[in-house]
């Protein structure tokens, strides 16, 4: 039986992550802070360590001895990121130096192989020197979010080379019914409801023209699977290769839920507005389709269009 290791699986894709893993009959362990242990999935072995716990994070991987790891978790707001650098930098980079020691210290004992996949994010680019952008692009991030997935990403090169099946997968935006309201898109579709729902009022947002290539979490939970099983370890962009305007996306989430005159409910505030904001990051998932076999199932449509619903639901 297969066991794998899921950090952080209590976020969006950890929760769909473990769903996946659970209906293949994989031996399940999943690493949660105190109290979160009540929303996850029957079969799973939940572990209490926290993601700043070098030692005990360490610990969990010698004990767990897992075949697989996928490493999920960490501070995922680039917002945040500007607010807690430090604590960006030791959650989400430091973290993923010692899941990746672990591995391959399991390994070593063992004499059997252990799969990283390490999920890395289209921020490590920030002002990308080619669109798309695909594994190759040059690695310079503009926030602090971004540097730290970078270190994360340059550090599963370097213990691929050590002989660790080590996965970058470099997840660009992708979005669900279960993202957190923190994130702009499930404040526009939470926002549509509300607006659908009472008759009336504005979404508040901050650089309506930044563009994004947004696709469906489930299908980017599926590479992370098809990753970490693939013959060769390899770093993989995961993308729709298509961009929309935040503007396009609170348009599309208002016309959805029935109002009239979307762009009459939007405003701006440069309180919303990060410090230094990507014009455009849109992948080209070449290497996933051919080396593989993946695809999106959804349209960024069908994408807006499912959160809307998810959100009027809720409000009704």
């Amino acid at each position: 039986m297969t066991v794998a290791l899921v950090t952080g699986i209590t976020g969006q894709d950890g929760s769909y992550l473990a769903e996946r893993l659970l209906s293949e009959g994989v031996e399940l362990h999943g690493m949660v802070r105190p109290g979160d242990e009540a929303s996850l999935p029957d079969g799973v072995h939940p572990h209490r360590v926290d993601l700043a716990d070098q030692a005990g994070l360490r610990d969990l991987v010698l004990d767990v001895a897992p075949d697989e790891v996928y490493h999920l978790a960490g501070v995922s707001s680039v917002a945040r990121s500007w607010q807690e650098p430090v604590l960006t930098a030791a959650l989400t980079g430091m973290a993923s130096a010692v899941l990746l020691d672990a591995a391959l210290a399991v390994q070593e004992r063992s004499g059997h192989p252990v799969r990283v996949v390490q999920a890395s994010s289209a921020e490590i680019f920030g002002d990308p020197d080619r669109v798309p952008q695909d594994e190759g692009t040059t690695v310079r991030p503009t926030n602090p979010y971004g540097a730290a997935k970078a270190y994360a990403h340059h550090l599963v090169g370097v213990y691929r080379a050590r002989g660790l099946h080590a996965v970058g997968a470099i997840l660009f935006n992708h979005e669900s019914p279960r993202r957190p309201p923190s994130f702009v898109t499930r404040k526009i579709t939470q926002g549509a409801a509300r607006v659908a729902v009472d008759g009336g009022g504005v979404i508040t947002l901050g650089n309506l023209d930044a563009r994004r290539d947004w696709g469906w979490a489930p299908d980017y939970v599926d590479a992370l699977v098809r990753a970490a099983r693939h013959h060769t370890a390899l770093d993989v962009v995961v993308a729709t290769g298509a961009t929309h305007s935040v503007r396009e996306f609170a348009e599309a989430a208002l016309a959805h839920a029935g109002v009239g005159d979307p762009a009459a409910h939007l405003a701006t505030d440069p309180a919303f507005t990060r410090p230094t904001d990507a014009a455009q990051l849109v992948g080209d998932p070449t290497r996933a389709r051919t080396e593989l076999g993946w695809s999106p199932t959804r349209s960024f449509e069908q994408i807006v269009a499912a959160m809307v619903d998810h959100d009027l639901e809720l409000l009704r």
